[in-house]
């Protein structure tokens, strides 16, 4: 990838509603090239989509979200893609990866409850044959997501200490 087309990927991972030419502008690229490195970028499966990163909390819409530690075991005829693909197929699941460590799967899943994402867990994930194990951690709280900050540092509302 050569420099230009992977900063006219910092700009959109920056802010994905920059218009054409403000892309052009920002890369030094004219506006047609940046058109022509975007529809590649696409075709490619580089560029999967353009997504807006809501803070539910501020919102009146209700919004459950978890993370799902997932065990699997395999077999012969299963591997992690197969067990990837009818996890996915859920459009509870928000984002799906294979991980090192102390489980095979890290699911984020999102509902309007706890119960619409139990439900995903007990009926959608634990039945898979290959599943051996979930953990469900909700979400509290959160500060970040995809490096926009949730936390407003001008909220202070401790109270003045004077000696």
């Amino acid at each position: 990838m050569d420099e230009a087309t992977r900063s006219l990927i910092d700009a959109l991972v920056a802010d994905a509603r920059e218009s054409t030419a403000d892309l052009a502008r920002q890369t030094g690229l004219d506006e047609a090239t940046v058109e022509e490195r975007l529809a590649e970028l696409e075709e490619s499966g580089a560029l999967r989509g353009y997504t807006a990163i809501v803070d539910w909390d501020a919102t009146d819409e209700e919004r459950v979200s978890a993370v799902v530690e997932v065990n699997v075991e395999l077999d012969r005829e299963t591997d992690y893609d197969d067990i990837a693909r009818r996890i996915a197929e859920s459009p509870a699941v928000d984002s799906l990866r294979l991980m090192s460590g102390d489980y095979d799967f890290a699911v984020n899943v999102s509902g309007s409850s706890m119960g619409d994402v139990s439900r995903f867990v007990s009926e959608e994930v634990a039945p898979l044959p290959a599943v051996t194990k979930t953990v469900t951690h909700y979400v509290m709280e959160t500060f970040k997501e995809r490096g926009i900050r949730f936390i407003d540092h001008d909220d202070d509302d401790r109270l003045s200490v004077t000696p």
